[in-house]
Protein backbone atom coordinates (compact mmCIF):
# COMPACT_ATOMS: atom_id res chain seq x y z
CA UNK A 1 0.00 0.00 0.00
CA UNK A 2 1.45 3.73 -1.20
CA UNK A 3 1.99 6.31 1.55
CA UNK A 4 1.89 9.68 1.65
CA UNK A 5 5.36 11.71 1.47
CA UNK A 6 5.62 14.39 3.92
CA UNK A 7 9.06 16.51 3.77
CA UNK A 8 10.32 18.71 5.99
CA UNK A 9 14.18 20.38 6.41
CA UNK A 10 13.79 18.75 10.57
CA UNK A 11 11.43 18.30 13.16
CA UNK A 12 8.73 21.03 12.42
CA UNK A 13 6.88 18.72 9.45
CA UNK A 14 5.78 16.07 12.05
CA UNK A 15 3.50 18.69 12.65
CA UNK A 16 1.66 17.73 9.58
CA UNK A 17 2.14 14.07 10.12
CA UNK A 18 0.23 14.52 13.53
CA UNK A 19 -2.44 16.13 11.95
CA UNK A 20 -2.75 13.87 8.60
CA UNK A 21 -2.92 11.00 11.63
CA UNK A 22 -5.88 12.74 12.69
CA UNK A 23 -7.92 13.04 9.76
CA UNK A 24 -6.43 9.69 7.85
CA UNK A 25 -5.40 7.90 10.72
CA UNK A 26 -5.88 4.52 8.13
CA UNK A 27 -3.20 5.70 6.14
CA UNK A 28 0.37 5.07 5.93
CA UNK A 29 3.23 8.14 5.86
CA UNK A 30 6.83 8.20 4.92
CA UNK A 31 8.19 11.36 6.24
CA UNK A 32 11.79 12.75 5.20
CA UNK A 33 13.52 15.17 7.32
CA UNK A 34 16.52 16.74 5.75
CA UNK A 35 18.46 17.70 8.97
CA UNK A 36 21.56 17.74 6.92
CA UNK A 37 20.89 20.94 5.02
CA UNK A 38 18.46 22.57 7.86
CA UNK A 39 17.76 25.42 7.77
CA UNK A 40 16.11 25.95 4.50
CA UNK A 41 15.23 29.43 5.85
CA UNK A 42 18.53 31.49 5.30
CA UNK A 43 19.71 29.28 1.62
CA UNK A 44 18.81 30.98 -1.76
CA UNK A 45 15.93 30.40 -3.95
CA UNK A 46 17.64 28.48 -5.99
CA UNK A 47 19.53 25.98 -3.48
CA UNK A 48 15.77 25.50 -1.90
CA UNK A 49 14.28 24.98 -5.34
CA UNK A 50 17.51 22.30 -5.57
CA UNK A 51 16.94 20.51 -2.52
CA UNK A 52 13.11 20.10 -2.79
CA UNK A 53 13.52 18.60 -6.44
CA UNK A 54 16.02 16.09 -4.69
CA UNK A 55 12.93 15.44 -1.90
CA UNK A 56 10.75 15.21 -4.25
CA UNK A 57 12.46 12.60 -7.04
CA UNK A 58 13.57 10.24 -3.44
CA UNK A 59 10.00 10.58 -2.27
CA UNK A 60 8.71 9.13 -5.52
CA UNK A 61 11.64 6.50 -5.38
CA UNK A 62 9.76 4.92 -2.52
CA UNK A 63 6.89 4.77 -3.94
CA UNK A 64 5.04 7.63 -2.22
CA UNK A 65 1.19 8.17 -3.73
CA UNK A 66 1.19 11.86 -3.17
CA UNK A 67 3.17 14.58 -1.35
CA UNK A 68 2.85 17.51 1.63
CA UNK A 69 5.95 20.28 1.02
CA UNK A 70 5.30 20.62 4.88
CA UNK A 71 8.45 23.35 4.38
CA UNK A 72 7.31 26.50 4.24
CA UNK A 73 9.98 28.13 2.71
CA UNK A 74 9.95 25.10 0.10
CA UNK A 75 6.32 25.80 -0.62
CA UNK A 76 6.99 29.53 -1.54
CA UNK A 77 10.44 29.16 -2.88
CA UNK A 78 10.37 26.21 -4.75
CA UNK A 79 6.92 24.59 -5.52
CA UNK A 80 5.60 27.48 -7.73
CA UNK A 81 8.59 26.40 -10.35
CA UNK A 82 8.18 22.36 -9.93
CA UNK A 83 6.18 19.65 -11.03
CA UNK A 84 5.65 16.58 -9.97
CA UNK A 85 3.75 13.46 -11.22
CA UNK A 86 1.83 12.73 -7.88
CA UNK A 87 -0.61 15.26 -5.93
CA UNK A 88 1.14 17.69 -4.05
CA UNK A 89 0.34 20.12 -1.30
CA UNK A 90 1.68 22.85 -0.07
CA UNK A 91 1.28 24.82 3.65
CA UNK A 92 1.32 28.39 2.59
CA UNK A 93 -1.92 28.92 0.45
CA UNK A 94 -4.28 26.54 3.18
CA UNK A 95 -2.22 29.30 6.25
CA UNK A 96 -3.42 32.06 4.00
CA UNK A 97 -6.99 31.10 3.64
CA UNK A 98 -7.35 30.19 7.04
CA UNK A 99 -6.06 33.19 8.15
CA UNK A 100 -7.91 35.33 5.86
CA UNK A 101 -11.25 33.82 7.53
CA UNK A 102 -10.41 33.95 10.98
CA UNK A 103 -9.29 38.28 10.89
CA UNK A 104 -12.00 40.46 11.80
CA UNK A 105 -9.66 44.05 11.66
CA UNK A 106 -8.22 42.97 8.44
CA UNK A 107 -4.49 43.16 9.97
CA UNK A 108 -2.77 40.14 9.29
CA UNK A 109 0.62 39.16 11.17
CA UNK A 110 3.60 36.48 9.46
CA UNK A 111 6.43 35.30 11.38
CA UNK A 112 8.84 32.92 8.66
CA UNK A 113 12.50 32.41 8.09
CA UNK A 114 13.94 35.28 6.35
CA UNK A 115 13.43 33.10 2.90
CA UNK A 116 9.87 33.06 3.04
CA UNK A 117 9.51 36.65 4.25
CA UNK A 118 11.69 37.79 1.25
CA UNK A 119 9.46 35.78 -1.31
CA UNK A 120 6.48 37.37 0.18
CA UNK A 121 4.28 34.03 -1.06
CA UNK A 122 2.19 34.74 2.36
CA UNK A 123 1.62 38.46 1.59
CA UNK A 124 0.81 37.12 -2.19
CA UNK A 125 -1.86 34.51 -0.89
CA UNK A 126 -3.18 36.57 1.90
CA UNK A 127 -3.93 38.98 -0.51
CA UNK A 128 -5.47 36.47 -2.77
CA UNK A 129 -8.41 35.78 -0.37
CA UNK A 130 -8.81 39.65 1.66
CA UNK A 131 -7.41 42.04 -0.83
CA UNK A 132 -8.23 44.36 1.56
CA UNK A 133 -6.34 42.99 4.59
CA UNK A 134 -2.82 44.80 5.92
CA UNK A 135 -0.03 42.06 6.10
CA UNK A 136 3.04 42.67 8.34
CA UNK A 137 5.59 39.82 8.01
CA UNK A 138 9.02 39.45 10.08
CA UNK A 139 11.28 36.92 10.11
CA UNK A 140 12.01 35.02 12.87
CA UNK A 141 15.30 33.32 12.61
CA UNK A 142 16.36 31.74 15.69
CA UNK A 143 12.84 30.13 15.93
CA UNK A 144 13.92 26.79 13.84
CA UNK A 145 17.16 26.05 15.85
CA UNK A 146 15.89 26.87 19.67
CA UNK A 147 13.14 24.19 18.23
CA UNK A 148 15.74 21.90 16.65
CA UNK A 149 17.66 22.19 20.15
CA UNK A 150 14.20 21.72 22.25
CA UNK A 151 14.33 25.14 23.41
CA UNK A 152 10.21 25.39 23.80
CA UNK A 153 10.14 27.52 27.01
CA UNK A 154 12.18 29.95 29.00
CA UNK A 155 13.41 33.21 29.89
CA UNK A 156 15.57 32.71 26.77
CA UNK A 157 12.82 31.65 24.54
CA UNK A 158 10.14 34.32 26.12
CA UNK A 159 12.98 37.10 25.47
CA UNK A 160 13.21 36.32 21.76
CA UNK A 161 9.61 36.04 21.19
CA UNK A 162 9.22 39.40 22.74
CA UNK A 163 12.10 41.29 20.46
CA UNK A 164 10.65 39.86 17.38
CA UNK A 165 6.87 39.88 17.87
CA UNK A 166 7.24 43.40 19.35
CA UNK A 167 6.56 44.93 15.53
CA UNK A 168 3.25 42.88 15.13
CA UNK A 169 2.31 43.89 18.45
CA UNK A 170 2.45 47.48 17.74
CA UNK A 171 0.57 47.00 14.41
CA UNK A 172 -2.38 45.38 16.44
CA UNK A 173 -3.01 42.34 14.28
CA UNK A 174 -5.58 40.00 15.37
CA UNK A 175 -4.21 37.47 13.81
CA UNK A 176 -0.88 35.76 12.82
CA UNK A 177 0.29 32.79 10.45
CA UNK A 178 2.58 30.59 12.28
CA UNK A 179 4.77 30.77 8.42
CA UNK A 180 6.64 27.72 9.77
CA UNK A 181 6.36 24.07 10.58
CA UNK A 182 8.27 24.47 13.65
CA UNK A 183 6.28 27.46 15.09
CA UNK A 184 3.43 25.60 16.35
CA UNK A 185 6.20 24.13 18.88
CA UNK A 186 6.31 27.42 20.64
CA UNK A 187 2.24 28.22 20.22
CA UNK A 188 2.42 28.79 23.93
CA UNK A 189 4.98 31.27 24.21
CA UNK A 190 3.87 32.89 21.51
CA UNK A 191 0.33 33.15 22.40
CA UNK A 192 1.52 34.41 26.19
CA UNK A 193 3.14 37.15 24.37
CA UNK A 194 0.84 37.94 21.57
CA UNK A 195 -2.13 37.79 24.03
CA UNK A 196 -5.17 35.68 23.65
CA UNK A 197 -7.39 38.05 21.50
CA UNK A 198 -4.47 37.38 18.83
CA UNK A 199 -5.70 34.03 16.19
CA UNK A 200 -2.47 32.07 15.14
CA UNK A 201 -2.79 30.37 12.38
CA UNK A 202 -1.21 26.61 12.02
CA UNK A 203 -1.98 25.37 8.61
CA UNK A 204 -1.36 21.91 9.74
CA UNK A 205 -5.20 21.04 10.34
CA UNK A 206 -6.30 22.84 7.32
CA UNK A 207 -3.70 21.07 5.33
CA UNK A 208 -4.65 17.38 6.37
CA UNK A 209 -8.34 17.94 5.68
CA UNK A 210 -7.06 19.08 1.83
CA UNK A 211 -5.01 15.89 1.44
CA UNK A 212 -7.98 14.16 2.76
CA UNK A 213 -10.43 15.48 0.10
CA UNK A 214 -8.15 15.60 -2.58
CA UNK A 215 -6.90 11.85 -2.09
CA UNK A 216 -10.98 10.71 -1.96
CA UNK A 217 -11.27 12.96 -5.10
CA UNK A 218 -8.37 10.89 -7.08
CA UNK A 219 -9.79 7.40 -5.45
CA UNK A 220 -6.28 7.49 -3.68
CA UNK A 221 -7.75 6.35 -0.33
CA UNK A 222 -6.65 3.31 1.53
CA UNK A 223 -8.81 2.47 4.40
CA UNK A 224 -7.89 -0.81 5.11
CA UNK A 225 -3.95 0.60 5.67
CA UNK A 226 -2.01 0.18 8.91
CA UNK A 227 -1.47 3.77 9.75
CA UNK A 228 2.42 3.44 9.72
CA UNK A 229 4.35 5.99 9.84
CA UNK A 230 8.08 5.76 8.63
CA UNK A 231 10.70 8.34 9.27
CA UNK A 232 13.83 8.86 7.25
CA UNK A 233 16.79 11.10 7.82
CA UNK A 234 19.50 12.80 6.24
CA UNK A 235 21.36 13.52 9.11
CA UNK A 236 21.30 12.36 12.63
CA UNK A 237 19.86 15.44 14.98
CA UNK A 238 20.23 14.31 18.62
CA UNK A 239 16.68 15.80 19.68
CA UNK A 240 14.90 14.68 16.64
CA UNK A 241 13.66 11.52 18.53
CA UNK A 242 12.17 13.28 21.65
CA UNK A 243 10.61 16.32 20.05
CA UNK A 244 8.85 13.52 17.52
CA UNK A 245 7.74 11.53 20.06
CA UNK A 246 6.52 14.83 21.72
CA UNK A 247 4.36 15.66 18.68
CA UNK A 248 3.55 12.31 17.56
CA UNK A 249 2.74 10.67 21.30
CA UNK A 250 4.66 8.18 19.96
CA UNK A 251 7.83 7.14 17.22
CA UNK A 252 6.71 4.31 15.12
CA UNK A 253 9.64 2.78 14.15
CA UNK A 254 13.56 4.07 14.27
CA UNK A 255 14.24 6.80 11.74
CA UNK A 256 16.23 5.20 8.53
CA UNK A 257 19.37 7.64 7.69
CA UNK A 258 19.37 8.21 4.10
CA UNK A 259 21.51 10.18 1.28
CA UNK A 260 19.29 11.79 -1.26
Amino acid sequence: MKPIGVFDSGVGGLTVVAALRQCLPKESILYLGDTARLPYGTKSASTVQRYTERNLKFLSSRGVKAVVVACNTASALALPHLRFDHPTWGVVEPGAEWAAKMTRNDRIGVIATESTVRSDAYGEALRRWRPEAAVFSHACPLFVPLVEEGWLDGEVVEAVARRYLEPLRRAEVDTVVLGCTHYPMLKPILQRVLGDEVHLADSAQIVAQKVSQGLAAADLLEPTAEGLVQTCLTDAGESFARLARQILGDLPSEPEWVDV
